[in-house]
């Protein structure tokens, strides 16, 4: 079994980040090593150019998610952790499978059409066949499953259907017509549901860290005092909470509060509610804060220290590049046979 997943690198990384993916890529990646599998888990900066971007904050976001990672969990012993541009077989076999891939695929794709809005004529080449990069990162490791949420479904489906249509139309034969297939046709894991962080301010919003107020979020470098300062400023409302689920409906920055207790506990919302149903808001902040510092703090000392280091940084993706680009060598080889591409 061998899991593929990336991440774009952004900057001011916050609670929703590290319960809505990377505590997934933690556990994943104990799973593999428990099962004999591997976890490819790189950092997407050559999808981060698809769109408008600084550079500067680009290679400095690309070292403050690493560190991040890192600080979380991610263990670059037991994961393959590198970012695509050290990996240039990324980019070369995004571009062999573009002979396969079909215009009207990618037209269907419904996140260019989010991300590109009305104004299409004026979006990059990149934006638009950024998911056959994303099918290239998948195929070029042979990865059998790739951890996926709502929004990637589709970019997965058609992975397989560029892996499918290579397979079927440039697979070499052995003398009884039998194909040798090119690439794995990954499987999609569904990870256990994350915790949908809402804002602290609007528990209507997810959480961001494109949000103007600092207030909305728990950053991974916030310390124990502001993360103490940012819960008891959360919004919240004047009724006790209850003492069942259901009594948290329409009341969504309660929800959104006992959801985060729920998350960083491992407790249930009933059993939370067990103890503090009937309580009001004095007594829950309180509890949770300490609750986010305690499990926090030990990932912000880590993140902080690491995120200083850009040597001990830069040698983490140097590492992880280095075994990517050994494991992609066969594939991308056997991509340019395949085509008939003399090299």
């Amino acid at each position: 079994m061998r899991i593929v997943s990336g991440i774009q690198p952004t900057g001011n990384l916050h609670l929703g980040n590290y319960l809505g993916a990377i505590r997934n890529w933690v556990a994943m990646q104990d799973d593999m090593v428990n099962t004999g599998g591997e976890a490819f888990y790189f950092l997407a900066d050559l999808h981060a150019i698809s769109q408008p971007h600084v550079p500067a904050q680009l290679s400095a976001n690309t070292r403050e998610m690493t560190a991040a990672l890192v600080a979380c969990g991610v263990d670059p012993d037991k994961a393959t952790l590198f970012n695509q541009t050290q990996v240039p077989a990324h980019a070369e076999l995004q571009w062999l499978l573009n002979g396969t891939a079909r215009m009207g695929w990618l037209s269907r794709m419904t996140q260019f059409k989010d991300k590109a809005g009305k104004n299409r004529d004026s979006v990059s080449v990149a934006l638009y066949t950024y998911p056959v990069l994303q099918a290239a990162d998948v195929l070029l490791y042979q990865a059998t499953h790739v951890p996926v949420g709502e929004d990637q479904k589709q970019h997965l489906e058609l992975a397989r259907d560029i892996a499918q249509k290579f397979n079927n139309d440039f697979a070499p034969r052995d003398e009884n017509g039998e194909a040798a297939p090119v690439f794995t046709l990954p499987e999609p894991i569904i990870p256990p549901e994350a915790a949908r962080i809402m804002s602290l301010r609007d528990g209507a919003s997810k959480m961001s860290k494109s949000d103007p107020s600092d207030l909305s979020r728990i950053n991974l470098t916030d310390d124990a005092d502001t993360i103490m300062s940012k819960i008891k400023k959360a919004k919240s409302d004047a009724d006790a909470l209850p003492s069942e689920p259901a009594g948290l409906d329409g009341r969504a920055e309660a929800r959104n509060l006992v959801g985060i207790y729920a998350a960083m506990s491992g407790q249930s919302v009933a059993q939370i509610l067990a103890d503090f149903g009937g309580k009001g808001f004095g007594a829950f902040k309180p509890a949770l804060g300490e609750l986010l510092v305690d499990k926090l703090a030990p990932i912000n000392a880590r993140f902080v220290a690491l995120r200083q280091d850009r040597d001990a940084l830069d040698a983490i993706l140097r590492k992880g590049a280095a075994k990517a680009r050994a494991a992609a060598a066969p594939t991308l080889a056997a991509a340019y046979d395949a085509l008939g591409l003399v090299r």
